[in-house]
């Protein structure tokens, strides 16, 4: 099993569902709402064997748009106009890479996945990501990074990066030794979760007992970061300014916030 199925599991309320068998929902309590949980998980029956080990492919893609829009338009009926947080738990290696994905328009399927959690945050639902695992990719950018707040456990096993570092070791010519090196001095490069925190994209780094077999003190604490993550979400912005405006960015994203400074005030 994964770390995301275990911690979806152990987190859900009740019965877990399929979207399809690698995007799995059900319902967990936080606080006063009920959150859905979304979470990418491995089908080895998969007919898309590049995406068998738990990758976003063209099912998962539009699997989670369908599972968040789902939500979405079920709350958009409610008289009180409280919208339910949305969690994704992520744990996936990439994804899916494959000729087959290409031709039939991954970018399209995991455009539709982003598009689902932009549209429900900013339609007032609190998307919150829980990174138990790898978060990698495209994979990460489609499941997980549309979040107002985001979560990672404070363990060797999260990575969270652009791509794996044998593939940046070749894009960049260098060893991964050499890499290594870099990334004590540049914390972009660097595949430790405690430096990416760092960058300002994390809200809240969570240490736990077991994070591959999730203990009751480890879920109670998981819970309760969970619903301080939904109170956060609802009293800040909808949109992604806090990104840029975290105190870790303030730090070292100093190049990433002039740009976005002088692009403003060209096409303001």
């Amino acid at each position: 099993m994964s770390r995301g199925l275990k911690w979806t599991h152990a987190l859900a309320d009740g019965a877990v569902h399929d979207v399809v068998p690698s995007v799995i929902t059900a319902e967990c309590t936080l606080g006063d709402d009920t959150a859905r949980l979304v979470t990418v998980v491995p089908d080895p029956q998969s007919p898309f064997h590049r995406a068998r080990e738990g990758e976003v492919g063209l099912r998962e893609g539009l699997a989670i748009a369908e599972a968040v829009t789902e939500v979405v338009a079920a709350d958009e009926r409610l008289p009180d106009g409280r919208r339910r947080p949305i969690v994704a738990v992520v744990d996936l290696p990439s994804q899916a890479y494959g000729r087959v994905e290409e031709l039939l328009g991954i970018h399209h399927a995991l455009a539709a996945a982003v598009d689902a959690y932009a549209t429900a945050r900013t339609a007032g639902h609190p998307v919150i990501s829980l990174i138990v695992g790898n978060a990698l990719s495209g994979g990460l950018l489609a499941h997980g990074l549309q979040a107002n707040q985001i979560l990672a456990l404070d363990d060797p096993g999260v990575v969270i990066h652009a791509m794996h570092k044998q593939a940046a070791a070749k894009v960049t010519l260098r060893t991964v030794a050499e890499l290594d090196e870099l990334a004590k001095r540049f914390p972009p490069l660097s595949y430790d979760v405690g430096d990416w925190a760092k960058l300002g994209l994390c809200d809240e780094l969570l240490t736990v007992e077991n994070p591959g077999e999730p203990t009751e003190a480890d879920l109670t604490k998981v819970r309760d970061a969970l619903a301080a993550a939904v109170v956060r979400a609802r009293k800040g912005p909808r949109d992604l300014s806090n990104r840029l405006n975290s105190p870790g960015a303030m730090k070292t994203r100093a190049a990433s916030r002039r740009i976005h400074e002088e692009l403003a005030q060209q096409w303001g």
